[in-house]
C-alpha cells in the first residue's frame, strides 16, 4: 500500500463527533485523553471493530457464527487498515483448570517435552501421550480429585465448631436454620437420640451417625409447637450434615446457600496425588530429574535456568529442540516482568494486566507482521521498572513490521509514541473530539488538551507537610503466599501508599491481610476472595493469613475496602441502581398529583419489577435478536424503542420529563434537574466530585470501565453518613485513569484524611506515591524473591533508600511531576 497512513472518516461511534483522523501505520501510536472522552471509542470501538468484521466478511457463514463478533462500527469510511489483533483489559478464562501455561501454550511444549524426551521407570515400554501429561484431560488427569488437586471434605470439627452446646441448641451449626434445622432435630429425637445432651458427652457411634451416615431413614414426628398451634405428626425423612453440606454446595442454585456450606468445608490436597493433579503413571515420568508437576511450580525464571543446559545442546534430539523453545518464550515473558509466575498459577489469580501481558508475549513471538496490534492500558498494575521491560518488547514488536495502537494513561509511555492521538476537551458528551493527531512534542500547541499539562510540565510539585498519625495498626508474623513472617506496621490518620514491583506482595498483604485482620476485629467476617494482583501463589476462598498477632485494631470502627470489580454484571444494574439514586427518583415520580391519582407506587417507576416495565424486553430496554448464520446481537425493543417502561408509566412527568428521560440524563444534567432533591442530590454531588459527571444514570454497568466502578464505589461511601474511624482500603486506585482524573479522586481521598480517617493505597502512580504521607514499599523483586519490607518512611526516605527498586523513579518524580 503507497499511502502508510489508515485513514478515518465521520467515526461516530459512543460520543466520537463525525471524527476524521490520519494515523500513521508502523508505529507505535498512543491514544489519550480523559477517563470517557472517546479515545477507546476510536482505537476499540471503530479501528479493532472494523478490522474485525472486515475479516469476519471473508470467513464462511457457518464458521463465523461460532466467533464472537463486536458488530460493524458507525463510521463512513476507513482507508488503510491491516489486519488487527486486540490485547484488552479483560478476564478470558475465569475457570481454575485455565493457567498461565494454558494461556500462553508452554504446558502444551512441556508435555511434549515429558512425552517425548522424559526419563520413564524401566518396567515402562510405551511412552505416554501428552494428554497424560494434563490435568485437564482424563488420560492425565488424577482419578480421586478429577485433577483439580484438592478435595472438599467436612470433619466433626467443621460441622460443630462449639461441642458444648446440645443438638436442640444447634450444636450442628451445619444444618439449615429455621423449619429445616428444627425438622432435623425433631428427627433424630423420634429415632431415639439425645437431643439435650451437650454434644461432646454424646458417645462417639452416635456423633459419627448424626454427621456422616449415609442412611436415610423416615420416621413419624409429633413435634412440639407453641401453644395454640396445630400438633399435627408428619413423616420426616433424616439427612446427616455432611450428606446436607456435599448436597447442597453441589446442586444448589442459590449462591448464598452455596457460600454458607462452604464455610463447613475443608479443602486439602488429594490424598492420592497430594495435591499434584496427575496420575501416579505420570508423575513417574522426570526430566532433569523432576516430574511434571514439580517443573510446573517453579517460577518461570528458575525453569528456563533449568531447562538451559538442555537447550545449549548441538544435538538434532528431541529435548533440546523443546527445550530452546521453552526458554526462549519463557525469556519473554520474564522480560515483561512476568519470571515471578509459575506455569500452574490459575487464571483467576491473575490480574487484567498480568493476563494481557501473557498475551503480548505471546504475540511476540508469534512472528506475525503487517498487523495492528490494538493495546488497552498495557502499564496498568505495572511498577515503572517493569514498565520498561514493556516499552522494549512493544518497540520489538514494531520493529517487526507491526504497527500498536495504544489507549495509554501513563505519561513515561506515551512520551516514548511515535505519534498521539489526543481525545478531548472532556468526558462523555463533552468530548469525542480530536484535539490532536501527529507527534508527540506538536501536542504542546493543543490549547485545549487535559493531556498537554501532564507531558511537558517541568515544574517541581510543591512541598506538601507530612500528616502525624494519630497512632499504629501493627500486623506480625505474617505468613501468606510470598510473605513469610513478615512485620508490617500501618501508621493511622495518614494517607499511605504501600508500593513494590510486580509479585512483591503489595495486594496480599493490603487486600488480603490486613483487610482479613479488621474485618474479623470488626466482627464483619466474610469469605476471602480470590486475589488477582500478581502476588499470590494462587488463591482460593479457603486460604487465609497466618498471623502471629495484631495490635492497634482497637481504633478501627470501619472498614471500606474499594476495588475495581463491576458493579453488576448484567446490564440491568447501573450507575443509578447501584448508588441508590435511583431510589429517590421513583419516590419524586411517585409524589406527583397524577401518580397518586392513578394509585402508582414507586415500585412502579422500577425497570426490574413487572408493573411500569415494558414486558416485552423485561424492562432492559432491548430485545436478542437470534440470526441463523450470524452470531446473535441486540437490537431496541419495538415495543418501548429502548424507553424499558410501559407507555402508562411514561404519562406521568415530572418537570416535563419522564423516569426514563431521567435515566438518560448525565449526572451533571440531573445535578442540575433534581438539585432540590436532598437525597438524589448529595449522590450526585459525589458522583461529580469523584469525576463522574459525564457518565448517564442509567449506563449499563458492562459499558463501565473497571476504574469507573471503582469511583461509583467510592463515590456511594462518600454519600454516606462516617461516624468513627473508617479505614480506607483501594487496590491500585488510578488504574484506568487520566492523570487529570486521578487529580480528581486524590483530592477526594485525602479529603477523607483531613477528615480523621485512613488511606491505604496499592499504587504504581509515583504522583500518587509522592504524595502521601507514608510509604511501604515491598520487594525487592516479585514471587519467591518479594514478600520483604525493603523501605518503610516518608516519600523522601523512600526515595533516598538504597535497596528499593521504587527509590530511584520515586526520587524524579518528587524532582519533576512528569517524570514516571
Amino acid at each position: 500500500m503507497a499511502d502508510s497512513y489508515v485513514r478515518v472518516r465521520g467515526a461516530r461511534e459512543h460520543n466520537l463527533r463525525t471524527v476524521d483522523v490520519d494515523i500513521p501505520r508502523d508505529a507505535l501510536v498512543a491514544f489519550t485523553g480523559v477517563s470517557g472522552s472517546g479515545k477507546s471509542s476510536l482505537a476499540f470501538g471503530t479501528l479493532y471493530a472494523e478490522a474485525q468484521r472486515r475479516y469476519f466478511e471473508s470467513v464462511a457463514p457457518y464458521a463465523r457464527r461460532l466467533i464472537h463478533q463486536v458488530g460493524a462500527p458507525k463510521v463512513e469510511d476507513i482507508t488503510g487498515l491491516p489486519p488487527a489483533v486486540a490485547l484488552e483489559q479483560r478476564r478470558s478464562a475465569p475457570t481454575s483448570r485455565s493457567s498461565v501455561g494454558t494461556v500462553t501454550t508452554l504446558s502444551n511444549t512441556l508435555r511434549m517435552l515429558f512425552s517425548r524426551a522424559g526419563d520413564y521407570p524401566e518396567d515402562v515400554t510405551e511412552r505416554l501421550d501428552s494428554d497424560a501429561f494434563s490435568p485437564n484431560t482424563a488420560a492425565g488427569a488424577c482419578p480421586e480429585c478429577h485433577g483439580l488437586g484438592t478435595v472438599h471434605r467436612v470433619t466433626e470439627e467443621s460441622l460443630v465448631p462449639d461441642p458444648a452446646l446440645s443438638v436442640r441448641e444447634g450444636a450442628v451449626a451445619a444444618w439449615p436454620g429455621a423449619w429445616q434445622g428444627k425438622n432435623l432435630r425433631d428427627i433424630l429425637d423420634a429415632l431415639g437420640y439425645d437431643v439435650d445432651r451437650p454434644w461432646r458427652e454424646l458417645p462417639r457411634a452416635d456423633r459419627d451417625w448424626i454427621l456422616f451416615t449415609d442412611e436415610q431413614p423416615v420416621v413419624t414426628v409429633h413435634p412440639v409447637r407453641d401453644v395454640g398451634r396445630i400438633q399435627r405428626p408428619y413423616q420426616g425423612r433424616y439427612m446427616s450434615a455432611r450428606r446436607y453440606v456435599l448436597h447442597t454446595f453441589a446442586d444448589s442454585k442459590s449462591d448464598t446457600l452455596r457460600r454458607r456450606v462452604q464455610g463447613f468445608m475443608v479443602a486439602e490436597p488429594c490424598p492420592v496425588c497430594h495435591g499434584r493433579r496427575l496420575r501416579p503413571e505420570s508423575l513417574a515420568v522426570t526430566f532433569a530429574g523432576h516430574d511434571i508437576a514439580t517443573l510446573a511450580g517453579r517460577p518461570l525464571a528458575a525453569l528456563a535456568e533449568l531447562l538451559r543446559p538442555t537447550a545449549e545442546r548441538t544435538d538434532d534430539e528431541v529435548a533440546p529442540v523443546l527445550a530452546r523453545d521453552l526458554v526462549a518464550r519463557i525469556g519473554v515473558l520474564t522480560e515483561l516482568g512476568l519470571g515471578y509466575l509459575s506455569m500452574d498459577r490459575p487464571s483467576p489469580t491473575l490480574s487484567a494486566g498480568e493476563l494481557q501481558r501473557l498475551r503480548l508475549a505471546t504475540q511476540l513471538r508469534s512472528g506475525l507482521f503487517g498487523v495492528v496490534y490494538v493495546l488497552d492500558e498495557p502499564s496498568a498494575g505495572l511498577h515503572p521498572a517493569d514498565t520498561e521491560s514493556l516499552l522494549t518488547v512493544l518497540r520489538r514488536l514494531k520493529e517487526a513490521g507491526n504497527s500498536l495502537f495504544v489507549v495509554e494513561h501513563d505519561m513515561d509511555v506515551v512520551r516514548r509514541a511515535d505519534w498521539i492521538v489526543d481525545v478531548g476537551p472532556r468526558a462523555g458528551e463533552h468530548g469525542g473530539q480530536v484535539l490532536h493527531s501527529g507527534p508527540v512534542a506538536a501536542l504542546a500547541d493543543a490549547p485545549d488538551s487535559a493531556t498537554r499539562r501532564f507531558l511537558f510540565d517541568a515544574a517541581p510539585p510543591a512541598e506538601r507537610t507530612v500528616r502525624r498519625p494519630s497512632g499504629t495498626l501493627t500486623l506480625r508474623g505474617v505468613t501468606l503466599h510470598n510473605l513469610r513472617g513478615l512485620d508490617a506496621a500501618f501508621p493511622l490518620g495518614v494517607f499511605t501508599a504501600v508500593t513494590g514491583v510486580s509479585g512483591s506482595g503489595k495486594s496480599t498483604l493490603v487486600t488480603r491481610v490486613l483487610a482479613d485482620a479488621v474485618r474479623d476485629h470488626l466482627g464483619t467476617g466474610e469469605e476471602p476472595q480470590d486475589t488477582a494482583d500478581g502476588d499470590g501463589e494462587g488463591t482460593g476462598p479457603q486460604a487465609r493469613a497466618q498471623l502471629a498477632g495484631a495490635e492497634g485494631l482497637a481504633a478501627i470502627d470501619r472498614l471500606v475496602r474499594v476495588d475495581q470489580k463491576p458493579i453488576g454484571r448484567t446490564p440491568r444494574s447501573n450507575l443509578a441502581t447501584y448508588t441508590g439514586l435511583f431510589d429517590a427518583v421513583r419516590k419524586v415520580f411517585a409524589a406527583t398529583d397524577e401518580a397518586r391519582a392513578r394509585g402508582y407506587t414507586a415500585g412502579r417507576f422500577s425497570f426490574n419489577v413487572a408493573g411500569g416495565r415494558c414486558e416485552t424486553c423485561q424492562g432492559e430496554g432491548f430485545v436478542a435478536v437470534e440470526l441463523l448464520f450470524l452470531p446473535g446481537t441486540y437490537a431496541p425493543c419495538t415495543a418501548c424503542h429502548g424507553a424499558r417502561y410501559r407507555p402508562e408509566t411514561l404519562e406521568i412527568t415530572y418537570r416535563d420529563r419522564t423516569v426514563a428521560d431521567v435515566l438518560a440524563m448525565t449526572v451533571d444534567a440531573a445535578a442540575a434537574f433534581l438539585a432540590d432533591i436532598p437525597a438524589a442530590a448529595r449522590s450526585l454531588r459525589t458522583l461529580q466530585d469523584v469525576g463522574l459527571g459525564y457518565l448517564r444514570l442509567g449506563q449499563p454497568a458492562t459499558e463501565l470501565s473497571g476504574g469507573e466502578a471503582q469511583r461509583i464505589k467510592l463515590a456511594t461511601e462518600l454519600q454516606r453518613t462516617r461516624r468513627g474511624h473508617t479505614l480506607y482500603l483501594l487496590d491500585e486506585p488510578t488504574t484506568g485513569l487520566h492523570p487529570a482524573d486521578t487529580e480528581v479522586l486524590l483530592r477526594q481521598l485525602h479529603g477523607l484524611v483531613d477528615a480523621g480517617h485512613t488511606v491505604v493505597v496499592v499504587e504504581h502512580d509515583m504522583g500518587v506515591v509522592a504524595g502521601a504521607d507514608h510509604v511501604i514499599d515491598l520487594g525487592p523483586g516479585g514471587g519467591a524473591d518479594g514478600g520483604r519490607i525493603v523501605a518503610a518512611g516518608t516519600p523522601a526516605e523512600v526515595a533516598a533508600a538504597p535497596r528499593s527498586r521504587t527509590a530511584p523513579y520515586l526520587a524524579r518524580r518528587r524532582a519533576r511531576p512528569d517524570a514516571s
